[in-house]
């Protein structure tokens, strides 16, 4: 029998500022051309589209996923590694590279861990678009939906909560057939988009029990020295 238990050990390249697009509504990244047609509309004006609640509710119902991910830079440059999600709240990004990037959620808070660099970011997961991803039920009945597109190949489905994170957005596309999450952008208050894309992912697995650890000891420590 297979042992689905990940114990991840990651590496990572790039920049803090290129992780930020991942909700925490901070930094640019790269741009992801929407098709055509995409519009947004207020929850109050439009309903939303049966077939793309079931797609969310797919989603949520999914509960701990992993695979590989890469993510487009703000000029074209391209990065990436595994990912680790578990709901609600917990992520988990190891990139590829000598650097030791790591993106962790703890369902509380977000770090952006440089251990080459002995760099430790927190942040709240509640003030960033990330939330809405990671929530054990995607409700879409609200006011958080700023734009459904269905076609054939792709359902697109965008969301915020401008009462907690202002502008910044995010935009998940799906598999219509097999509602399976393709990729998602995020938006931040300046226009800035991160996309990650997905790949490779296997559900339903379990994992190590400080796959989602933050250590905010060290988080203290690494930011006492830097200031």
């Amino acid at each position: 029998m297979k042992d689905n238990r990940f114990d991840p050990a990651g590496n990572a390249p790039v920049t803090r500022r290129a992780l930020f697009g991942f909700g925490l509504a901070l930094g640019g990244a790269a741009a992801l051309n929407l098709s055509p047609g995409f519009s947004l509309v207020a929850a109050a004006q439009a309903a939303v589209p049966a077939a793309a609640q079931a797609i969310a509710d797919h989603f949520s119902s999914v509960k701990t996923m992993t695979g590989e991910f890469v993510q487009f830079g703000p000029r074209g440059e391209q990065t990436g590694g595994k990912f680790y999600l578990e709901r609600p709240g917990r992520i988990r990004f190891n990139y590829n590279g000598s650097s030791k990037f790591q993106v962790i959620s703890d369902g509380k808070s977000v770090v952006i861990l440089n251990e080459k660099m002995r760099t430790s970011d927190l942040y709240p997961l509640s003030k960033t678009p990330l939330k809405l991803l990671l929530e054990d039920h995607i409700d879409l009945s609200g006011n958080k939906v700023t734009g459904v597109k269905q076609e054939d190949d792709l359902t697109t489905i965008q969301l915020s909560d401008k009462s907690v994170f202002g502008n910044a957005k995010i935009t998940m596309m799906f598999d219509p057939k097999t509602y399976d999450l393709r990729q998602w952008t995020i938006t931040d208050a300046q226009g800035k988009d991160t996309t990650v894309m997905i790949f490779n992912v296997q559900k339903g697995v379990t994992f190590a029990d400080n796959t989602f650890e933050i250590n905010y000891t060290l988080n203290r420590e690494w930011n006492t020295k830097h200031r």
